[in-house]
């Protein structure tokens, strides 16, 4: 009898069980529709891994797809670190770069050094102003009114206020060489790259002519050994500064009658911003004795002794976050945030220490950061992880914040502007949808806000890691996703 009831007990606890594993399964298989589930089955992608989550305004999750598993997020990760930036330095603040002089004027001589005090500030450039050389004129007519001809003296570069790591962990070094993975340091310009330009005018088999900015400056060295070939053949791109140097070799074809520009980083771009002053002060008519000398103590430095002699204000923060969300600048993304660790802590700004402060701010939206990697704020790190999940739910955590406003208006604009310019011009969600695009190698993420169809708006985070199709198919699945939601919601 014993033996009967453990038996029914038995088939009772395994229908339930079998109950219980269908609802489940049909719950876990409800939780993406059917039709999405088919665009990336049929896609080019399909073996590689896919992440969705979408959310309405409420914050209720309406599709999911490993959500809860780690991606790379590549440039989607900057959503939160600007986040973070705003919600510590505040939607007003400004850098101010400032021009000291220890010594005095001695008929029209400047006897001593004039020392510049970096203060982080990454805007010093031709986007933001202009003129990119714009503060070395302001400082030249200074000087010049001063009646001052000559420089009897160094110029000294105050960078101390961030570390001397020039690079986050886990930059590749092949990225090095270009714009879009620059040197970082407190005192920049020029986005810390040189801008080169080159042209094919000459015969078939010769060398391509060359020149850069600022003014063919000698503190880069141009191995120029480019080769024209035939007009209709294909452009093959080929730069790489020798690390630890500011040589660049330049080995790239280019079909006859071909333009090319290219920005391409250079080595202690402290350096660079003083000796490019140097020279614009010389072109200018004042000439400099002395050296060009870098400092880099903060705990010994001070300005005692020191005469101000200019200061430059920089734009408002939120013109700086703008700039970095649109256009996806990652020198910006890891300048402000080694600013904002100085800042909150009071200390030399490190990677490190605005990574902290950072991961406090995704603990503050609920993100559970013991299963999160940070290695850099820019998201070009391949060992950076988070769940796509999180990064929903930050997205609709910060719309209670009162710089929310400045965040959304930073964001590209498909089909409008930025980043996602280019994409969904002829799409049902073009200018529909408000978000980042991330990308690097085998990565392609997109997160963001989208107004539908009964104008809901939905807050979405997809990711496509690990893929070998083209990038342009993984965007063509993103757009059809995009716009089944914008149609069905």
């Amino acid at each position: 009898m014993m033996s009967a009831q453990l038996s029914h007990k038995s088939k009772l606890l395994l229908l339930f069980l079998c109950f219980f594993f269908i609802q489940n399964h049909e719950t876990v298989v409800a939780q993406i529709a059917s039709e999405i589930d088919f665009m990336i089955d049929r896609s080019r992608a399909n073996d590689a891994f896919w992440a969705i989550q979408v959310s309405d305004s409420s914050g209720k999750v309406l599709e999911e797809l490993n959500g809860d598993n780690l991606i790379r997020p590549a440039s989607n990760l900057k959503l939160i670190t600007s986040g973070a930036i705003l919600d510590e330095l505040g939607e007003d603040y400004r850098f101010t770069t400032t021009l000291y002089g220890r010594g005095e004027i001695v008929g029209n001589r400047w006897e001593g050094d004039l020392i510049i005090e970096g203060s982080g500030d990454p805007s010093i450039n031709g986007e933001f102003y202009e003129d990119p050389l714009f503060l070395f004129e302001e400082w030249y007519q200074v000087l010049d009114s001063l009646g001052i001809e000559q420089i009897d003296g160094s110029i000294i570069a105050y960078d101390g206020l961030f570390d001397d790591v020039p690079y986050p962990r886990g930059w590749e070094w092949d990225d090095l060489s270009y714009y879009y993975a620059p040197e970082i340091s407190a005192l920049s310009f020029n986005f810390n790259v040189v801008d080169l330009e080159v042209v094919a005018e000459g015969s078939v088999g010769s060398k391509p002519t060359i020149r850069w900015f600022p003014f063919n400056t000698p503190y880069v060295e141009f191995l120029n050994q480019q080769t024209i070939t035939p007009p209709g053949t294909k452009y093959n791109e080929s730069y790489r500064r020798v690390l630890g140097t500011n040589t660049i070799i330049l080995r790239s074809t280019l079909p006859q009658g071909y333009y090319e520009t290219e920005p391409l980083s250079v080595l202690s771009p402290s350096t660079y911003f003083i000796d490019t002053f140097s020279r614009y002060l010389e072109d200018s008519g004042i000439r400099v004795r002395g050296q060009l000398i870098v400092e880099s103590d903060y705990y010994s430095w001070n300005t005692a002794g020191m005469e101000k002699l200019a200061s430059h204000t920089s734009e408002p923060l939120h013109k700086m976050i703008t700039w970095m969300n649109r256009e996806s600048d990652n020198l910006f993304a890891e300048m402000l945030t080694k600013k904002m660790g100085s800042q909150v802590y009071d200390t030399q700004g490190s990677t490190e220490i605005g990574l902290q402060v950072v991961k406090d701010f995704m603990h503050s939206a609920g993100i559970d950061t013991s299963v999160v990697r940070l290695r850099d704020a820019s998201g070009m790190a391949p060992a950076n992880l988070i769940r796509a999940s999180d990064l929903n739910l930050y997205l609709n955590f910060i719309k209670d914040k009162p710089w929310f406003d400045t965040m959304y208006e930073s964001l590209s604009v498909g089909g409008l502007n930025g980043t996602l310019g280019h994409r969904f011009r002829n799409s049902d969600v073009s200018e529909k949808f408000y978000g980042k695009s991330g990308f690097m190698s085998g990565v392609r993420t997109l997160s963001g806000y989208l107004t539908t169809s009964s104008n809901q708006q939905l807050t979405v985070t997809i990711a496509t890691n690990n893929y070998t199709t083209s990038t342009a198919h993984v965007d063509w699945v993103h757009e059809r996703i995009l716009e089944f939601l914008h149609n069905n919601y």
